[in-house]
């Protein structure tokens, strides 16, 4: 794929070459690094998931099984087959220097599954992708039906806000949530690449368990906490600590962090000075990983938006019409409301394609809202939204537009 508007054969079958290198290397890397497998049970899945790529690659590209380890903490992209672009795959590790299934690759694997899963949908992928691939549910379709199946927009509200705003905590307070059944069971025990002696850390953005390594330099053992979302340890969770070794909680101290935004992206900044308390595993849970990187997170802008109009006297709307889109923003003596779809995705290519197979957004939005920490997407996705009518923007350049139409202020 050379552009994220291209509509071809060629172009979707890239597509499925890449989904299917991604989540066979996605899925040796859980079987490396997941504790408690014994090694003939993790070299029986590596052996499998080799398999994967071999077929992805066809009889006449062969892959030694080495080099295909090898490229799991490498470039991605060398499990290609030849004549394929890597877009985002190019200098991508599939696992860490800590051991660790890094971010991206599990966020590209989820988003890929994401369009190939829409493609599917809309009758898309004849001679391109089996029926077999695509009977499980995308973790966050599942829930989203689950929360709109009594057709009532109050308890589908409640339950994604919940969701959101309390992707982790104690069994008993999880047990209050507005959630049916079949979405509480989202929430399982908590990461095991999240806990040090009993304890877990919630990161101070997002409220979910944030990721713990023990790293040795000079013979001194140091620990570090960071959430497993880049770009909110990049904006300030991201912290040390004196590992334990006696059951006790670590006390996190705050990395150096970049000073925070002046102007209009101040206004949609969160606010990080409280350091996270340690929080014991016991009775607690969490959302499983895809329900939180794909609902909480993304969540957070557009509850964040939905606020900051409320407290400017502008009505707003989050997800109506049962998540025909996911805001509406109403201001008085402009037309027509403002209605806008949230998207937080690693990979803008996969986004622009989602579009583009949707032909737009299949719930009417006419904006494109993106967190400000994706700022870099922004002419990527313009290019693609142009062609449906729609806009891409950041949220605090959305925030600011709007306050100017309606004679507010914004920051």
């Amino acid at each position: 794929m050379t552009n994220a508007v291209d509509d071809d054969t060629s172009t979707l079958s890239d597509d499925h070459a890449r989904y299917l290198v991604t989540k066979a290397a996605v899925h040796a890397a859980k079987a490396l690094t997941s504790p408690g497998r014994r090694p003939e049970q993790r070299l029986e899945t590596l052996m499998e998931c080799h398999g994967s790529v071999l077929a992805a690659r066809g009889p006449g590209s062969p892959l030694p099984f080495g080099q295909f380890r090898d490229a799991l903490s490498g470039d991605l992209a060398q499990l290609l087959p030849a004549g394929v672009e890597p877009v985002d795959l190019k200098g991508l590790a599939v696992v860490d220097q800590d051991g660790q299934i890094t971010e991206n690759a599990f966020d590209l694997d989820f988003e890929q599954r994401i369009l190939l899963h829409t493609l599917h949908k809309l009758h898309r992928t004849t001679g391109v992708a089996g029926v077999r691939e695509f009977r499980e549910e995308v973790e966050q379709e599942t829930v989203y039906q689950a929360l709109s199946k009594q057709g009532v927009q109050s308890i589908y509200e409640n339950g994604r806000e919940d969701l959101i705003r309390t992707p982790a905590g104690h069994t008993d307070d999880l047990a209050d949530l507005r959630l049916p059944p079949s979405v509480a069971d989202f929430y399982q025990e908590i990461p095991y690449g999240s806990t040090h002696q009993g304890w877990w850390y919630p990161c101070p953005i997002c409220r979910w368990p944030m990721r713990l390594v023990l790293r040795k330099s000079a013979s001194i053992l140091t620990g570090s906490a960071r959430c497993w979302h880049t770009p909110h340890a990049e904006m300030g969770a991201s912290y040390l600590f004196r590992p334990t070794s006696d059951g006790s909680a670590a006390a996190l101290r705050p990395e150096s962090r970049p000073d925070p935004p002046t102007g209009p992206e101040s206004v949609l900044f969160p606010d990080i000075d409280a350091i996270p308390e340690p929080t014991p595993v016991d009775k607690h849970k969490a959302l499983v990983r895809g329900v939180w990187r794909y609902t909480t997170v993304p969540g957070i802008p557009e509850l964040a938006l939905r606020d900051q109009m409320y407290e400017r006297g502008l009505a707003a709307e989050l997800w109506p019409s049962l998540d025909a889109y996911d805001l509406r923003v109403t201001v008085p003596g402009v037309g027509k409301p403002f209605k806008v779809d949230v998207k937080d995705y690693t990979s803008a290519t996969t986004l622009g394609s989602l579009i583009h197979a949707q032909e737009g957004d299949r719930g009417g939005a006419e904006w494109l809202v993106v967190p400000d920490y994706r700022a870099g997407q922004i002419p990527l996705l313009s290019e693609v939204c142009a062609r449906y009518g729609m806009k891409a923007v950041t949220a605090s350049a959305f925030g600011e537009l709007v306050c100017t139409k309606a004679g507010v202020r914004w920051a």
